[in-house]
């Protein structure tokens, strides 16, 4: 019963000199009860500034799930599609990294991930902003995954457009060439 005691005592005298420093030190570091009133900007302005400060760029190849900041695209290759309907976009892809590519669209540079397929198509999404790129050998298609609907279709680089165009001129070549018979 004694020891129980004793060690109450010592807890009660360690807990209570903690109390004391810890005060003592509050006291310490506050200043006089002087009240500063700050006016703040208001958040016009504020949001201005944060809009008008650069972004901080994401490295292209991070596996960090950041969707919001631009990617750097130093040491990249770029690849400019027509689609239909006039839109244009722009397909920037590092050669160490697959996992990831960057595309311009409504003005702005987004940084899409790569999520596996079982169809072998190329799939890149962008979560946070609704972007997803579709690419197959034939063209490529750029979708909102937010409102359900299609941004872009029948997208195709310089080299598609040069496929697509042998392609349907082989066909004519072969048909002109075949003998005919009455």
């Amino acid at each position: 019963m004694k020891k129980h005691l004793t060690l109450i005592a010592l807890l009660g005298a360690l807990f209570a000199t903690a109390g004391i420093t810890a005060a003592h030190a509050e006291t310490d570091t506050k200043p006089a009860a002087k009240k500063k009133v700050v006016k703040k900007a208001p958040a016009k302005k504020a949001a201005a500034a944060a809009a008008a400060a650069p972004a901080a760029k994401m490295p292209f190849s991070s596996d960090a799930e950041d969707d919001d900041s631009e990617p750097e695209l130093g040491g990249t290759l770029s690849a400019d599609f027509q689609c239909e309907m006039g839109h244009k976009l722009t397909i920037w892809k590092n050669e160490t990294d697959d996992k990831h590519i960057a595309i311009r669209w409504d003005k702005r540079i987004h940084r899409l991930t790569r999520v596996e397929t079982t169809t072998g198509a190329n799939r890149f999404e962008n979560r946070k902003m609704g972007l997803v790129w579709i690419g197959i050998p034939a063209k490529g298609l750029l979708l909102d995954s937010k409102k359900g609907q299609q941004l872009a279709n029948e997208c195709k680089n310089a080299d598609q457009i040069k496929a697509a165009a042998a392609a349907s001129a082989a066909p004519a070549a072969t048909v002109a060439a075949a003998p005919h018979q009455n």
